[in-house]
């Protein structure tokens, strides 16, 4: 009848059954998919295998770079980036994952960044770059070692392929609540439950940046860079924020000064471990 909820066999309203029909199947496809990462010790739900991780960033790779101004022409600074990725691959855990890894130096001057794609694609501007540097003249490597170093340990963690099936879950919990607590009369509850899921993502993402800096903490001294160059690599992200930075409370990324404080503590739990 019109003007009244329609109702399953259990008495419960038919959108409630869809939501949780919804909600079931997106939990498990999420919780169905289980790996566990060697390097990591920890156990991940993640639908992509390493070989479509490879292919996904190989694919995004010439876009990205696009987006950014192209590669640098700098050729004596791109080897540099290069050789410094290679060298802490080569000499850390991560030579012992499959995949691809390859270090690009971007064109962009002002744009202060580093990123890694899926599958081992690693990039750093031209504007970060510059800026890794004790003297205001020359590069340090270690600071760039620093920089590197934590975006491998974003690919060793499958941090972007965690992330998607980490958004896939959300959404499908999103659909769901928005099913279940529809109002024609209340609009606001669609964009309440997307609330929810983009601060289930957030947390998500300041995890996984500390724990790209412990990885890059252990690759660095595996590979004989000094990691306390890593906290100044915090000083110069610190001062490109300015005093008006967004709270951590609402960025995917911790506070330069937190970040600090974990790095210090695991330089302290790398060098017990490692005895370097």
């Amino acid at each position: 009848m019109f003007g009244q909820n329609q109702r399953g066999g259990s008495g419960l309203p038919i959108k409630f059954l869809i939501a949780l029909v919804l909600a079931g199947f997106a939990l498990c496809k999420y919780y169905g998919t289980t790996s566990f990462n060697e390097i990591t010790g920890e156990k991940q739900h993640i639908a992509l295998s390493p070989e479509q991780e490879i292919a996904l960033g190989l694919q995004s790779a010439p876009q990205m770079a696009q987006e950014m101004g192209g590669l640098s022409r700098n050729q004596q600074a791109a080897a540099i980036v290069k050789q410094v990725g290679q060298r802490i691959v080569q000499n850390s855990a991560a030579r012992q994952t499959p995949y691809q890894y390859d270090f690009h130096l971007l064109a962009d001057p002002r744009t202060i960044n580093a990123f890694a794609l899926p599958g081992g694609q690693i990039f750093i501007t031209e504007g970060l770059l510059m800026r890794l540097s004790t003297d205001g003249q020359s590069l340090n490597e270690d600071m760039l070692a620093g920089v590197l170093g934590h975006e491998v340990g974003h690919v060793v963690a499958r941090h972007s392929a965690e992330r998607m099936s980490q958004m896939e879950l959300a959404q499908g919990l999103t659909g769901a609540v928005t099913m279940a607590t529809y109002d024609p009369s209340n609009p606001n509850m669609a964009y309440i439950a997307q609330s929810v899921a983009n601060m289930i993502t957030m947390k998500y993402g300041r995890e996984q940046e500390l724990q790209s800096d412990n990885l890059g903490v252990r690759f660095m001294l595996e590979a004989g860079y000094n990691p306390e160059y890593l906290i100044q690599v915090m000083e110069v992200l610190k001062q490109a924020a300015g005093p008006n930075r967004t709270p951590e409370f609402q960025s995917t990324h911790p506070d330069p000064e937190n970040r600090q404080a974990e790095i210090q503590r695991a330089i302290q739990e790398w060098r017990s471990k490692l005895g370097k």
